[in-house]
């Protein structure tokens, strides 16, 4: 006994230990970023900074969450068991639950808006992506998943409806459905200007459907259970199809053969998000993500090592001038609030709140995963955009600017480019933009806008400096490029097999049948009607001769956080409705942050009259010129013109109708709040009745059960 409690004060004592060890450095690593002045530090200390508060955050926050705010009950039955058809209810391993739903949730958001944010500066980034995301971003997710396993993995839609009220509960519906094919539309848009022309990366990328295929059956059939066995394997089936699509790129028959056109990616894209609706999710959506998350996670922790063996130094000032003056070249508009809109996914997204209450709850084998599935994979993603943020700012300010300034302002040549980077007050030579350019296996590097090419600048410039040298960096930024398609297309297929659910929910409160989700008329309809809807604004987007970006990126990172306000108000309305009161600030915090600053963004967006702000006063600009006979940049002919005033149109009426109807859902959330509040007993709530487990959650289908919440 004695002997024994001696191992228990020595392990507790290693852990205070530990922990001390980790808040001290973490507090170093802050402390150089928030002191530093005038002078160029390492990208190692934001590394260091970041990775400590995850681990506090992941071991100390999110485990309070589950225990006392949630209290998470691991006898209770999840709809996994409950439900279990094999398609869409599938008790998974935490593990592989984890990988399919970082996979699912970390799409174009992380990469792209840590890039443009930098424009601003990198700390004030820095302390959004990492703060946001342990206190907003984090729990959100993890909130919204918990919530949704009672309810037997209903959408976030549905579960307004039912918690809010039919009011509140309609306008979330059309909002949240309305934003979904806004942001899957975006996603694949990104993935089509990633692989077209590019044989390596459609190679590479159409290889892991094989793969993904074989993997599913493997687990479920051949060896159930084998998860680090089917891991492994797995792993070195993508590697050999990344050496080959180097290969293929070289080979001129199969580069012929892969070298796809935009208008031919569109139709693969519809096609392939329609089969990975209607697929049972152990088949192919399940172990594709998984092995996805191989890869990102693997590059992501790549570019970290390489970022802590190279200690590459931040080009980039703290704080820039474009931070107050909201003038910058890259996007308009002041810090607040267009800062956290453009940072968006990495660190609050409510496009994550779709896939915690979609495929993810469907999936869970244990309450106790949520927090490992919704909080840990939410900080990884984090990691992500904070990754993202270094490749940006390790490149030269100029290079920077050269690379996403629009090229209505760069020209057509370097050595336009170069002057106009002047201009902003950097210095970059037309020698120096020709020899990135040459140095990465492009012709031209200039106004290369919309992030991607930016980070895989930054990513093959920190790892050919730590892995290769100069001679890798072609190498690099291409696989950067690949890499950047295979993290976002992830995305698309869980989005769109969410969007199929939240279909079928909505409509199920009008023909019965269509709540079936395993009924397989409703599958297949749904599947193709939402596949239908995005393809058609992706088709638009591809065709758009200014390109489809500028139709629909403006409305990415407003929507996005409109969705997030959805999402945090049914989180706080459960929690009031179920007494827990004491602890609703863990979610009403950040509801109120998010509403602030989202509905200021959208008011700007809608009624600024600059021009290089508001949608209107584009629009207004572009009108005017158009009846003037007159043509404005970056427009070259009468259809352009015509073409922006329709998509400025276009974005500005649809913000003003997304943000009326979160609007909408808010106020009907605070009027249930308060007819809670003045309720002696807690109101009823939509979970489904409590049944206790009564076998082990091991099943032929799923590993080893996991550790316990602690």
């Amino acid at each position: 006994m004695v002997s024994q409690d001696r191992r228990t004060s020595g392990s507790r004592t290693s852990r205070i230990v530990l922990w001390t060890g980790v808040v001290v450095a973490g507090t170093a690593g802050w402390a150089v970023l928030a002191l530093s002045r005038g002078e160029h530090i390492s990208a190692a200390w934001l590394l260091l900074a970041a990775l400590c508060t995850y681990a506090i955050a992941h071991r100390f926050y999110a485990r309070w969450i589950a225990r006392r705010v949630l209290r998470a009950d691991d006898e209770r039955r999840t709809p996994a068991e409950r439900l279990d058809d094999g398609v869409d209810f599938v008790p998974t391993d935490r593990r592989v639950l984890f990988g399919h739903h970082f996979a699912a949730i970390a799409g174009a958001g992380p990469l792209v808006g840590p890039v443009l944010a930098a424009q601003m500066g990198y700390l004030p980034s820095t302390v959004w992506i990492v703060v946001g995301a342990v206190f907003a971003g984090a729990v959100q997710d993890m909130v919204t998943l918990f919530l949704s396993v009672p309810r037997d993995g209903r959408g976030l839609g549905q579960m307004a409806r039912d918690e809010i009220g039919p009011v509140g509960g309609v306008a979330a519906i059309l909002a949240v459905f309305a934003i979904m094919i806004i942001l899957l539309a975006v996603l694949a848009l990104v993935v089509v200007n990633a692989l077209a022309d590019s044989p390596w990366g459609a190679f590479s990328l159409a290889m892991t459907l094989p793969i993904a295929l074989f993997m599913g059956f493997w687990l479920r059939v051949v060896r159930p259970g084998k998860v680090l066995e089917t891991s492994a394997i797995g792993g070195v089936l993508l590697l050999v199809a990344i050496i080959g699509g180097d290969w293929v790129s070289r080979t001129p028959a199969l580069a012929d053969a892969f070298t796809l056109a935009p208008s031919t990616i569109v139709w693969i894209l519809i096609g392939y998000g329609f089969i990975a609706s209607v697929l049972p999710v152990w088949l192919l959506l399940a172990p594709r993500d998984y092995l996805s998350t191989f890869m990102k996670v693997g590059v992501i922790g790549l570019m970290a090592v390489g970022a802590v063996l190279a200690l590459p130094r931040m080009q980039a000032e703290p704080i820039t001038r474009f931070a107050h003056q909201g003038t910058g070249p890259v996007f308009s508009g002041s810090l607040f609030p267009f800062l956290f809109i453009t940072i968006a996914c990495g660190a609050l997204s409510g496009f994550h709140a779709l896939i915690s209450s979609g495929t993810t709850p469907k999936l869970v084998r244990r309450e106790s995963d949520v927090r490992l599935v919704g909080y840990g994979a939410m900080l990884t993603e984090s990691f992500v955009a904070l990754m993202a943020l270094i490749a940006a700012c390790v490149l030269d300010p100029g290079l920077y600017y050269a690379v996403n300034s629009p090229a209505a302002m760069l020209g057509s040549t370097a050595e336009s480019a170069a002057e106009a980077v002047r201009h902003l007050g950097f210095t970059i030579t037309p020698e120096a933009l020709h020899q990135v350019a040459s140095s990465v296996g492009e012709h031209s590097v200039v106004a290369r806008t919309g992030g991607a090419p930016t980070f895989a600048l930054g990513l093959s410039h920190i790892l050919s400096e730590a892995f290769g040298g100069e001679a890798m960096r072609a190498f690099w930024y291409h696989f950067a490029i690949m890499f950047e398609a295979l993290f976002i297309l992830t995305t698309v297929d869980a989005g769109t097999r969410v969007g199929r659910f939240m279909l079928q929910d909505a409509l199920g409160n009008v023909w019965r049948p269509m709540r079936d989700i395993s009924w397989k008329p409703g599958i297949w309809l749904c599947s193709a009607a939402v596949v239908a809807a995005w393809g058609y604004f992706l088709r638009a987007g591809v065709a758009d001769p200014l390109g489809g970006i500028n139709q629909l990126f403006p409305l990415f990172g407003i929507a996005n956080q409109l969705l997030a306000a959805i999402a945090l108000s049914v989180c706080t309305t459960v929690l009031i409705k179920q007494g827990r009161v004491r602890w609703v600030w863990v979610t009403a915090i950040p509801l109120a942050w998010d509403v602030v600053v989202t509905l200021t963004a959208s008011w700007q967006k809608v009624f600024s009259t600059d021009p290089a702000i508001g949608f209107f006063a584009q629009r207004r600009r572009y009108a005017d010129a158009l009846d003037e006979g007159r043509l404005l940049a970056p427009a070259h002919d009468a259809a352009s013109m015509r073409q922006i005033v329709t998509n400025s149109t276009l974005d500005g009426a649809l913000t003003a109708i997304l943000a009326v109807l979160v609007i909408i859902v808010v106020a009907d959330a605070v009027r249930v709040w308060c007819k809670a509040l003045r309720s002696p007993d807690p109101l009823p709530t939509s979970e489904t009745p409590k049944t206790l487990r009564t076998t082990s959650p091991d099943t032929p289908s799923a590993a080893p059960a996991s550790e316990p919440v602690a």
